[in-house]
């Protein structure tokens, strides 16, 4: 049976830091500032600013919320942008992901400032990431590094392979990984004899966004299982990628959907807010 990696756990470890370092920077006179611009009603996007929101309150950054209405047009929010990249009180920019259709998501991720960017999805800072450039890291992707860290699972000169291939997890994951000395195999949907290389994996992270997609016959005995999905099952019930039920009887480590990969990417922006304050302020 697989140790359960606890999400919250770890993810409440981080705040304390965040907590502690946001003190620090309030006695040097820099109160750190995360805008959160929402557009429209999405239910699911409502739930994620609600949290963060939270989080900062749990952790004395400034929440500062824009909730745009459904009708916005692209020209209207980068306006909204430019003006909070120009807010010098303002030290990160997120814009809930996703949008309304009508407007043009890749202008909205380019507009935000690289400096202020602190879900790391411009170009400048996924350029950063590839060279290995000390910057922002993708808030998912650095919670799963930092999960396995807090559970002393080594990295170096694993076989790591990753399902999926998102610029938001796959793609910025296999960089982290191999940042770590990981030997990175990323799948997908055209990966040819899936079950064979997933096989090969002494960590294996799921990130298809296919509910119980992988099943225990695609699983090494004594791999580490990284959940990163979110879906419906058939009953309605929230789950992962992964058939926990049956993988947990192979794997040595595996995270829970809800409370494992979930928590840890909110956390971890909080960590690039402060990390974004203390640059703009010059201090360390």
């Amino acid at each position: 049976m697989a140790l359960i990696i606890d999400g919250k756990k770890v993810s409440s470890a981080v705040k304390e830091d965040v907590k502690k370092s946001v003190e620090e920077l309030k006695k040097q006179g820099v109160n750190p500032c995360l805008a959160v611009i929402i557009v429209g009603n999405n239910p699911a996007s409502r739930t994620y600013v609600n949290n963060k929101k939270k989080a900062c309150e749990e952790t004395g950054i400034i929440s500062k919320e824009i909730a745009l209405d459904e009708g916005t047009s692209t020209e209207q929010l980068l306006e909204i942008i430019e003006k909070l990249n120009l807010d010098r009180d303002v030290n990160g920019i997120l814009c809930q992901l996703p949008v309304p259709g009508h407007i043009d998501e890749s202008k909205v991720i380019s507009a935000i400032s690289p400096d202020k960017d602190v879900d790391a999805f411009h170009a400048v800072n996924v350029g950063k990431l590839l060279q290995g450039v000390q910057s922002f890291q993708p808030c998912t992707p650095a919670g799963i590094i930092k999960m396995l860290d807090y559970y002393n699972i080594g990295i170096e000169g694993k076989n790591c392979v990753i399902i999926g291939r998102s610029n938001i997890v796959g793609k910025p994951m296999s960089m982290l990984l191999l940042q770590k000395n990981g030997t990175v195999t990323i799948a997908h949907s055209k990966t040819k004899n899936l079950k064979e290389i997933t096989k090969t994996a002494d960590i294996l992270v799921a990130a298809v966004g296919r509910a119980n997609f992988v099943t225990a016959d695609m699983v090494k005995d004594g791999a580490v299982v990284i959940d990163v999905g979110i879906n419906r099952n058939e009953d309605g019930k929230l789950c992962g990628d992964v058939l926990f039920d049956e993988v947990e009887k192979k794997a040595s480590y595996i995270t829970p959907v809800p409370g494992g990969v979930g928590p840890m990417t909110v956390s971890m922006l909080l960590e690039n807010t402060v990390t974004a304050a203390k640059i703009q302020n010059n201090l360390k």
